[in-house]
């Protein structure tokens, strides 16, 4: 069955001579198809788990039957999704209760053991849908009661992001579906739309990512330049999705769009002509990715 492993432990180039894949090979397929999933060491350097090589052999075995490279991921990808334990959909209370203490403290350093951990044993798309979605949702909560400050939230949803941003290097690339993901003018909340990015890439989407605050102009111009198959928009304000309605409309008459967050609802979508997304953005992606 896939796991992740219990630890992450091989270099690059320990994981080359045990697939019996070039270091440049791996390189490509991580940030082309997003087919591997590693860990970064306190000294930055990426460590790959048992699950990458398991995924880097069944990759070789997929091009032995002729697939080209971008089937073969796809593939792969498909097996982990399936594959993926039930074990691997939890994770230990106690890290999240010492990532909430981490970050409440703004103390990056243990922020980012904590993270490690949970994506040296987990799958990215468990630690974002068990552990960051509600941590995050009950931070807005806790910020909202008055528990943390402004500056605490802000912290934390910084050191969120930018860890989430880091894994999303060269996912423009490859040959498979293209997602387009944006948030409308005024809205700055684009955590759970780069999430929903980061899984589609590793079920082997291509994403062009313009995030927050994107006007609807250049959202269409975009769109009319890199003609995806799928432009999804985020907001958590209403409002932001009601000033742009005529140009939802036009948006969906022309290709796939989709509209997501607490902002959007059925009847917007219904309205403009594009679909709604009433799930997390672990489960929509997943579900985006096996249509």
């Amino acid at each position: 069955m896939e796991t992740t492993g219990a630890t992450p432990g091989l270099r690059i180039g320990a994981l080359s001579k045990r697939a019996g894949v070039s270091e440049h090979v791996l390189r490509a397929w991580e940030t082309r198809y997003g087919l591997l999933a590693p860990a970064r060491s306190p000294g930055g350097f990426r460590l790959y788990s048992e699950a990458d090589l398991r995924r880097v052999q069944r990759m070789r075995a997929y091009l032995a039957e002729g697939l080209s490279a971008a089937e073969a991921a796809r593939a792969v990808l498909a097996e982990s999704r399936r594959l993926r334990p039930t074990a691997d959909r939890a994770a230990d209370p106690g890290s999240v209760a010492t990532l909430q203490q981490a970050l409440d403290n703004l103390d990056e350093r243990a922020a980012h053991d904590v993270l490690d951990q949970l994506f040296s044993s987990l799958t990215i798309e468990a630690v974002i849908r068990d552990v960051l979605m509600p941590y995050l949702h009950e931070l807005g909560d806790r910020w909202a009661c008055g528990v943390v400050s402004v500056g605490q939230e802000h912290f934390a949803s910084n050191l969120i992001r930018s860890r989430l941003a880091g894994m999303a290097a060269g996912w423009g690339t490859g040959h498979g579906p293209w997602a387009l993901l944006a948030c409308p003018t005024g809205e700055l909340h684009d955590i759970a739309l780069l999430s929903f990015g980061l899984v589609l890439r590793r079920a082997g989407w291509r994403v062009t990512f313009l995030g927050p605050d994107s006007p609807a102009a250049d959202i269409e111009h975009v769109a009319r330049i890199v003609e995806p198959d799928l432009v999804i928009l985020s907001a958590v304000d209403p409002g932001r999705f009601e000033a742009i309605r005529s140009d939802l409309a036009r948006l969906a008459g022309d290709r796939q769009v989709a509209i997501a967050g607490p902002g959007a609802s059925a009847d917007l979508a219904a309205a403009v002509g594009a679909s709604y997304v009433a799930t997390d953005p672990v489960t929509a992606a997943e579900n985006w990715a096996d249509r």
